[in-house]
């Protein structure tokens, strides 16, 4: 048990794709009012692969936000920016991450391939997390997995990232599985 003066602060990164809701995400669960770096997106309001409506905002750097667990143990959440310009910044965002989390439309199931392909590279532990949006179609655990192309035993959450109790659900599977992933390789490293 962590003792008052102990303070254990825990970094989650959440990614995704343009207007896949990180920034909703990041509100849904924070405690303070979450520091955002949003700027006007180009072609506001337009359609945008099989016909997602995209918001009127994008992230430009980051989305801030934080949670506490209990006395002494939180949770720093990072959303990190979407568009391929602002790619630069993940290295950054990542450093230190206990976790990651890939917020998936899965009306564009494929613009996760990118988060995808950095988390597993870092070796960084991540749930993917299914973003529930109005009239999308309805994906089976499998049927993500398999289009993703993720390792097994890759949990796959769904979600609504505007409900707070949904979001705190995601949170929890995120560092439950970051517990087991990082307790695996440090028993691997000294057997």
């Amino acid at each position: 048990m962590l003792g008052e003066d102990i303070a254990l602060n825990l970094k989650i990164v959440v990614a995704g794709g343009v207007g896949v809701g990180k920034t909703t995400l990041v509100g849904s669960v924070s405690e303070i009012r979450p520091l955002r770096s949003e700027e006007a997106a180009n072609g506001s309001g337009e359609s945008g692969a099989a016909g997602a409506k995209r918001g009127a905002t994008t992230t430009v750097a980051m989305d801030f936000g934080r949670i506490t667990v209990h006395s002494g143990l939180s949770l720093y959440l990072f959303g990190m920016p979407g568009q391929d310009r602002f790619r630069f910044l993940w290295d950054e965002l990542c450093a230190e991450a206990l976790a990651a989390i890939v917020l998936a439309d899965p009306r564009r199931l494929e613009d996760c391939f990118a988060a995808v392909d950095h988390f597993e590279r870092a070796r960084i532990p991540f749930v993917v997390a299914v973003n529930r949006f109005p009239g999308a179609p309805g994906r089976t655990e499998h049927d993500v997995a398999r289009a993703l192309d993720l390792d097994r035993g890759t949990p796959i959450v769904l979600c609504d990232a505007r409900d707070r109790a949904s979001g705190k659900e995601v949170l929890i599977r995120t560092v439950e599985y970051a517990g087991r992933v990082h307790t695996a390789r440090l028993l691997a490293s000294v057997g």
